[in-house]
Parts: structure tokens; sequence; C-alpha cells
């Protein structure tokens, strides 16, 4: 985290700062694509970005490490420490652990929800057992605390220029639409840890099953009905980028361009892996090097001619009061692991 960023959003405790930085290098280390548009916010809002995606790809680390040497009891000890951490630090506002001292400060200074959290870590923990789902339906419900909340965290931070309830939906979408294109990179990454997010009536409607895509892993063979498979799951997640598509417009100006990369390139992923003909059981696609430089490029043209229209977001001088966590609405919606990378 550069001195910059932690002084334009007026943290100025050194261990929070440490906090801060430590998150910067969770982002950087994991996930390259919203790291880079990242570095298109508002300098001051960056290290809140920092610290709500460093707390994620943190217990994701947890739970998807390879690591033979770490058994799933050892995983599930860590889960557990972590969220009472995080229950505390979000009680208190404060933290020994430094990824959850820079979380609950972000959370204090924007409000936001800890009901978030909470269904976050609820998804973290359904990955210690749950190895595949049979709907897609059933796939939403663990995506809603996986990736929708992820959306609905960052909105504080982005800033809207229309109520937030009226972003929020499009916000939730565009989380999802990114873990499914993520997950539709990885199968073969998710097979290799046990795990099929694929929805198992998808793959049934064309002839696929877990045996089928194991073979194809390991023998490195493709086969024309998992291509089908594949394809008809990316349908599904670009519809979820036309659903989230809206809600572009409703950020700040300031934000827009961040968010805007982010949605090109992750959907440049898709792209990405249609064009080496779904062999994502195989390998991960990879969107080239001058494509993602183009993409940014664009988005500081657009930062650059946003920034001489709009004044940046407020940073709040004083922390908001914490929102008090609470069970999870009966009617929250339905439903970012290599999940934000």
């Amino acid at each position: 985290m550069s001195d910059r960023e932690l002084d334009a959003a007026g943290i100025t405790d050194p261990g929070l700062r440490q906090a801060y930085a430590r998150c910067r290098r969770l982002n950087a280390r994991h996930g390259k694509t919203y790291f880079l548009a990242t570095r298109l916010l508002p300098v001051q809002h960056r290290p809140a970005v920092h610290a709500l995606y460093g707390f994620a790809r943190w217990a994701d680390d947890i739970v998807d490490t390879l690591d033979p040497a770490t058994t799933a009891l050892e995983r599930s000890a860590r889960l557990a420490r972590l969220q009472r951490d995080l229950r505390t630090g979000l009680r208190e506002g404060d933290s020994t652990e430094p990824v959850v001292r820079a979380l609950a400060d972000t959370a204090h200074r924007y409000a936001i929800d800890h009901r978030h959290f909470t269904d976050f870590m609820t998804a973290m923990r359904a990955d210690l057992d749950v190895t595949d789902y049979a709907t897609y339906t059933d796939l939403r419900r663990y995506t809603y605390g996986s990736a929708e909340v992820i959306g609905l965290q960052m909105l504080p931070v982005l800033g809207t220029v229309v109520p937030r309830e009226e972003a929020a939906p499009h916000a939730a979408a565009l989380g999802v639409a990114f873990q499914l294109t993520n997950f539709l990179r990885d199968v073969g990454e998710d097979l290799d840890r046990g795990r099929v997010y694929l929805p198992a009536d998808l793959l049934a409607a064309h002839g696929v099953d877990r045996q089928l895509l194991l073979w194809s892993r390991r023998t490195a063979r493709a086969d024309r009905r998992i291509t089908a498979a594949l394809r008809d799951f990316e349908r599904l997640t670009r519809e979820l980028y036309r659903e989230a598509a809206p809600g572009l417009a409703m950020l700040h100006p300031l934000s827009r361009p961040c968010i805007r990369t982010a949605f090109v390139l992750y959907g440049g992923i898709l792209d990405a892996v249609a064009e080496d003909g779904y062999r994502s059981v195989q390998r991960r696609a990879a969107v080239p090097r001058r494509r993602r430089a183009a993409v940014a490029l664009d988005g500081l043209a657009r930062v650059a001619a946003a920034r001489l229209r709009h004044r940046p977001p407020r940073t709040p001088r004083e922390p908001a009061p914490a929102v008090p966590e609470g069970p999870a609405p009966a009617s929250a919606p339905e439903p970012m692991h290599r999940r934000f990378a």
C-alpha cells in the first residue's frame, strides 16, 4: 500500500497502515485482473477495496489450499478461527489479526452491513464439505454468499448516483458473473480440489458427469459433450453480465472506470475460453497481455475524462457507526477462488 493511498484515505495509525498493506499484497499476488482494475479507483478508496478483497482472498486460501500436509480438519479449524476473529473484529472495530483489522476498519468507516461478511463465511464453510451442485438454483444459493455479497460490500465504497438499493441488484449480479466466469475458466483446477461447480443437471443435459470430466482432465482429451456443456454455462454467465450492465451508470462517475474495466476484462476471460475451444478442463485460458493492456489504457483515459468533470466521492472524515450483526433477512435474494482472481 503506498503512503499516498493511505494518507488520502485518512489512515494514520502505523499498525492499521500495515494491516491495509497486507491486504494489498494479497490482492496483488492472487487477483491480477481485479488488482489492475482497482488501480483506476480514486486513490482514497483503494485501501478499502483492498481490505474487502484481501479478506475474501485470505478466507479462500484457507479453503482451497492444495498443500497435502493440510488436512480437512485443519482447514476447518483455521476457518473457524477466522470466523471468530471476524465476529470479534466487527463488534469491536479492531483486531490483532491484520487482515481482519483492516476489514473491520473499512466496515466501520463505510457502515457496511455486517451480514454480508457473515453470509460470505457461511459460503466458505460450505466449500469444506460441498463438492458439487445438483442444479443451477442450488449453485446460485451458494453464490449469494460467495459472490453477491462481495458486490454489495463494494457499493458503499464505490458510491452511487442513485439510491443504493436501486444499484444493489446489478452489483450483486456482477459479483456472480465474475465468479461464474472463474468457474468456467477453472474447471480443471476445481476438479483437482475435488469440486465441480458446474450444475449436475446442466452437465447431464449434455451427457456429462464427474467421471467424464475426470477422464478428460486425466487424458488431456477434449469431448464434444463437455464442450457443449461449457458453452451452455457460458450462456448463463453472459446473461448475468447483461443483468449487471445497467448498474455501471449508477456508480459514482469516478468509480465507473474501475468497474467497467473489470467488467470488460472478466468478459474477456469468457472470450478466451471460447477461443481456446472450451478446453478449460485441461488448461486455464488467459486473456492476451496486449488485450489486457488495451483495456487498461482505455480505463485510464476514462479516469482522466471523469476527473475533469467530477469531484471524487467523499471519504468519511469520521467513522460511521457500525451496523450490528443480525440474522439474514428471510427474503434474502437467491444467489468472488480464484473466486476473485
